[in-house]
């Protein structure tokens, strides 16, 4: 039966059916109305590029931009030869990236200098690629990232192309791409319509610029292609509502946020309009996400199969979302993390100049979506300044953990409550996410590596969700507090608190639970530091130099104890990193754990002295106007 998907305020609607994506409505009878007709129409026109010349003569960042861009094309004038057999366990994925990035790199060195040594590299590595006998629907991934690779040289590239060379280019982009991409569409094969997830813009975005580069030459296949897209990019994109996250974590925002400004960019200079792509309800918020949700050592919080530590990199979608969405603030934080980091050529085709202007920003931003997540920070600007992060969300969203609750801390300029990131996508079983999947027995992954409590040594629910219920940010504190209730067998009620307290210069993390007769109950953290437990049970955190305090507000007589977050092959073996654990053993009823992490400094005036208070009696309300809590 034909299944509905709105796309929001989307002007246009489609019906998809697993044969037909039907148009509906006079606005939507063409989506190739207004095509133009020459070539490059995608991202890089002509006019596009005279522009950006003419302001490169006086604008220093864009000059330094492109010289980066030359340098990475000067580098690939000699590179090896693409090709499609690779190692056993490495997928052609590697390969469609590398394309991408060395034809988008060649192609503009060429276009802005006329060289013909970047068109031969560039066209070296397109023959290539078409020569190949597929782009490996079976992850389609993979097809989809190959499109848009081979599309942008054809496009970008196209009047310096001869007649066959063309043909060449036009002729995979069709068969190895569109093609395969229809088979998708019509429900003959492959599932990434139906994705929720970053299949789903990298799919749908990948095969929209395919189809706009071959779109004079085959309309049809054109129309098809665009009109499925459209129809799909809804079960997703909704996702972002409503305030911008992603729920699939900070490395699949950079993923499936990219490749949306692609498939947006592509339908605006090849059409004049985006069919409605941009108006999704959080997209225009989304650059906020990676901004807040690195702390002070640029390290992001990490979840859903993020890397450990991984750190504030280029993102070029922040450039164009800068300029669609009006967002200057935007492009001014993506230029500051190009101060030390090398540029790409999307940066130079969306580039933004620096604004000039002063953006108060937020100390604590709360981000609701089908993964909550909360950011709150002492400063901005300020290298050692405190920092902490926490998630709600569910276990079973893409690439999840079972880590509900999880936070990760920066103070002095050190990240000391770490999440230890994905392991090996190849592992046996990894994605084998059900209730007694094996995804769950590799350590990374389950709840015994991740900065939660557990109960009996088992497992958070793998079907588990948790919410934030309340949320405060004052001058003097940002608090938020998370409903673990459901994460958790054997509980009438569980519930973590997260409270950064300015004035005092410190972290409070509560834990509370109501236990169903008696269990160990385990506080666990992951981190590199070296733990020393004192005397009186608190611990001190010995990294780069620096001292981090864990002191023990409740329960009283409760102590630290240092375990290891070691592996044996094949799962990654986190040589160095250890476990900070405070254990409650046989513990019944109501039970609380307050844990408040001071920064040690030389002009510390002494731990401050707080009031320890229900979490009940946390003033705030998630979807209201807070209060502070009274601790």
């Amino acid at each position: 039966m034909a299944t509905r998907l709105l796309a929001g305020a989307v002007s246009a609607l489609y019906l998809i059916t697993p044969g037909l994506c039907a148009a509906e409505g006079d606005e939507a009878a063409d989506v190739l109305a207004g095509l133009r007709p020459e070539h490059p129409r995608i991202m890089l026109t002509d006019e596009r590029l005279a522009e950006l010349k003419a302001r490169a003569a006086e604008d220093s960042p864009l000059r330094r931009y492109v010289d980066d861009v030359l340098t990475a094309a000067n580098g690939l004038l000699e590179a090896d030869e693409l090709r499609h057999v690779l190692p056993d366990g490495i997928r052609l994925l590697s390969v469609s990236r590398a394309c991408l990035s060395r034809v988008s790199t060649l192609a503009l060195a060429y276009r802005w200098t006329s060289n013909e040594r970047y068109l031969s590299a560039a066209l070296r590595d397109l023959r290539s690629v078409c020569a190949f006998k597929d782009w490996n629907p079976d992850h389609f991934l993979d097809t989809a990232e190959m499109t848009h690779a081979v599309a942008i040289g054809y496009d970008w590239l196209y009047a310096a192309l001869d007649d066959e060379t063309r043909q060449i280019l036009r002729a995979a982009i069709l068969h190895l791409g569109l093609e395969p991409g229809l088979r998708g569409y019509r429900g003959e094969k492959y599932s990434f319509p139906r994705a929720e997830n970053n299949w789903n813009q990298v799919c749908n975005s990948g095969l929209t610029v395919g189809a706009l580069a071959v779109a004079d030459t085959d309309p049809d296949v054109a129309r098809e292609i665009i009109a499925c897209a459209i129809a799909s990019l809804p079960t997703a994109m909704r996702h972002y509502a409503p305030d911008g996250a992603w729920m699939e974590g900070p490395g699949y925002w950079d993923y499936a946020t990219s490749y949306i400004c692609y498939g947006i960019a592509a339908l605006d200079s090849a059409l004049g309009r985006d069919l409605g792509t941009s108006e999704y309800p959080g997209l225009a918020d989304s650059g906020y996400f990676p901004i807040y949700g690195a702390g002070p050592t640029g390290c992001y919080l990490s979840y859903a199969d993020a890397g450990m530590m991984s750190r504030a990199t280029p993102k070029a979608c922040l450039f164009f979302l800068a300029g669609k969405f009006g967002r200057p603030e935007f492009a001014d934080a993506e230029h500051a993390i190009l101060r030390d980091q090398t540029a790409s050529a999307f940066h130079v085709v969306w580039y933004q100049p620096p604004s000039g202007q002063t953006f108060e920003r937020d100390l604590d931003r709360l981000f609701r979506g089908p993964v909550e997540v909360a950011f709150l920070r002492s400063a901005w600007g300020d290298p050692s300044a405190l920092w902490v992060g926490a998630k709600a969300g569910y276990n079973q969203v893409p690439h999840g953990h079972l880590d509900l609750g999880n936070f990760e801390l920066d103070a002095l300029g050190v990240r000391w409550a770490i999440d230890l990131g994905a392991d090996d996508y190849n592992l046996p079983g990894y994605w084998s996410g059900r209730e007694d999947g094996q995804r769950w027995t590799y350590y990374r992954l389950n709840s015994q590596s991740h900065n939660v409590c557990t109960i009996d040594g088992n497992n958070q629910l793998v079907n588990a969700r948790a919410q934030i219920v309340r949320w405060q940010s004052r001058p003097e504190s940002g608090a938020v507090v998370i409903d673990l209730t459901n994460a958790y067998a054997h509980v009438e009620r569980a519930m973590r608190g997260v409270q950064l307290l300015r004035r005092e210069g410190a972290i409070l993390i509560q834990d509370e639970f109501t236990l169903a007769g008696p269990r160990n109950l385990v506080w666990g953290m992951t981190t590199r530091a070296e733990i020393t437990v004192d005397d009186d049970g608190s611990a001190r955190l010995a990294q780069d130099g620096q001292q981090l305090r864990v002191r023990v507000l409740e329960p009283a007589g409760a102590g630290f104890e240092e375990g290891s977050a070691q592996r044996d092959r094949p799962e990654a073996e986190n040589k160095g990193f250890r476990r900070l654990l405070l254990p409650l053993r046989n513990a019944t009823g109501d039970q609380r754990i307050a844990l408040l992490f001071v920064p040690v400094t030389a002009d510390a005036q002494g731990e401050p002295r707080l009031t320890i208070v229900p979490l009940a009696d946390w003033s705030g309300d998630a979807a209201n106007d807070p209060q502070p809590p009274r601790a």
